[in-house]
């Protein structure tokens, strides 16, 4: 086997999923273990920053490395071991959410919480602790995990988990990949008796109706999400739809347990029977745009309101409510050449309302209208850059025009001042634009403070580091970026 050399490494220009931001790095894809151990020491002794990076779904900079090296894991993909009795999964860190749900849901078990996509690795997951739609309900990735194996940069496995290493475990899960490499998932699934949820449509007319109705619905809920039309102001500021998803029993089923087949669960070849998903990120191109949105915005609201009913259900796969944004290959094209960002500030409960009221008018003011708004319930947990807390966000997708990046910038930061004033906290998987401050008034002094000593105790001469770990913790070692 040859040994990978850095002396002979390509460069690439690597971009984060929504394609606004990207930058110039060397580039290497270890497919071993051995392989990615030999390019760390290299990169230590050219004193060379290195990000790591698997599927790069990150909306932002996570997985960007100006003038460094970018490792991509995704080659490191194995599943490991699979229990169907218990429902305990053991996976390579550059496994996908795909290659968990594929091995387990024949044998009834389905991945407990999925972002929505199937794409990401499950390192990148635990970097940062992604949640789904049920987050209120069984907390985020981190909380699924039984252990993990983490790689320092000086080649020492550590094993830690909820009760073994936990102080390492409580920094790594949602620690942005910079105290070392997952090379190791062991996580719980869920047990499920059907391939199938039962979904229910719900139309409101305004904010305060969302938060109503979200709360009424909370308790009896698998899942609940709402979608909000950014576009709506006045009277109808923050209308929108919620959908409630619940398991279906086997016994409950038509197909019974033919449903957990993974040919239950494939999305549909062809839009409405004739448009292949292929083309129809052509088709939508010419609707990305403030007018088309607009009109697409308020035919959604509109829809729903004349025809869905409360107590109407409809009954749809675990993969085609879970993951959206896998419907349309090549979706994200759809934004044009500025590409996009997302954004997704985390409000306490009791902020909530306000904040998002005041989120949404800022949108308008500054003339920037999100295209897409995603509503969710949250709840605590105990890792230390976790975004997790007790309330709400808001997802936002906001195209960032040709001859507009300033001004959807300048957004970015006075939405992260409202998160700053409510008390919330920012997601960094979904951050492109977040500033150091705002960082370090979102996470108290403690959390940033232990974080720091792990840091320092895995990862003395930061090697480790990323453009987002840079900007949001400039506190951070880097190394070939700190004074000597």
């Amino acid at each position: 086997m040859t040994t990978p050399s850095l002396q002979h490494g390509t460069r690439r220009v690597v971009g984060g999923f929504g394609r606004a931001v990207a930058s110039a790095a060397r580039f290497a894809a270890p497919s071993n273990e051995e392989e990615l151990v030999s390019l760390l020491s290299q990169a230590e002794e050219e004193r060379l920053p290195v990000a790591l990076r698997g599927a790069g779904r990150s909306y932002g900079d996570a997985a960007m490395n100006a003038s460094g090296l970018v490792l991509d894991l995704s080659a490191m993909n194995a599943v490991l071991d699979w229990n169907p009795e218990t429902g305990v999964m053991s996976l390579e860190g550059g496994a996908t959410i795909e290659s968990i749900w594929r091995r387990a849901l024949p044998d009834g078990w389905w991945p407990t919480v999925v972002p929505g996509t199937m794409f990401p690795t499950v390192a990148g997951c635990v970097a940062m602790n992604i949640h789904g739609k049920n987050h209120y309900r069984v907390g985020a990735f981190g909380d699924q995990l039984i252990e993990l194996d983490l790689l320092t940069i000086r080649g020492e496995k550590i094993t830690c988990g909820p009760e073994t290493n936990s102080e390492i475990f409580e920094a790594v899960v949602g620690g942005l990949g910079v105290l070392g490499v997952v090379t190791r998932v062991v996580l719980q699934l869920k047990h499920v008796g059907s391939g199938d949820l039962e979904v229910e449509a719900l139309s409101v007319p305004n904010l305060n109706a969302l938060f109503d109705e979200y709360e009424l619905r909370r308790e009896e809920a698998d899942y609940l999400v709402g979608w909000i039309d950014c576009f709506a102001r006045g009277a109808g500021l923050g209308r929108g739809v919620i959908h409630r998803a619940n398991y279906v029993p086997v016994e409950h089923h038509p197909a019974g347990a033919d449903s957990l087949h993974p040919s239950h669960q494939t999305l549909p070849d062809r839009f409405f029977g004739i448009i292949p998903r292929g083309l129809m990120w052509r088709l939508l191109k010419p609707w990305v745009n403030n007018l088309g949105m607009r009109f697409v915005n308020a035919s959604k609201y509109w829809a729903s309101r004349l025809f869905d009913r409360a107590g109407t259900t409809f009954k749809q796969s675990h993969v085609g409510f879970a993951f959206l944004l896998d419907y349309v290959p090549r979706w994200r094209d759809t934004y044009g050449l500025g590409g996009f960002i997302q954004v997704q500030p985390f409000i306490p409960a009791e902020r909530a309302r306000g904040a998002f009221q005041e989120i949404l008018e800022t949108c308008h003011e500054h003339g920037v209208i999100p295209y897409l708004g995603v509503f969710k319930r949250h709840r605590p947990d105990r890792f230390l850059l976790s975004h997790a807390l007790d309330g709400y966000s808001l997802a936002m997708d906001i195209r960032v025009p040709v001859g507009g990046r300033e001004r959807v910038w300048k957004l970015g930061q006075a939405l992260g001042d409202v998160v700053v004033r409510h008390g919330g906290r920012i997601y960094f998987a979904k951050d492109a634009l977040a500033s150091a401050d705002q960082i370090e008034a979102c996470y108290s002094p403690d959390r940033i403070e232990r974080f720091l000593a792990i840091k320092e105790r895995l990862d003395p001469t930061g090697l480790l580091s990323s453009e987002l770990s840079r900007r949001v913790l400039p506190q951070l070692p880097a190394i070939g970026t700190s004074t000597p």
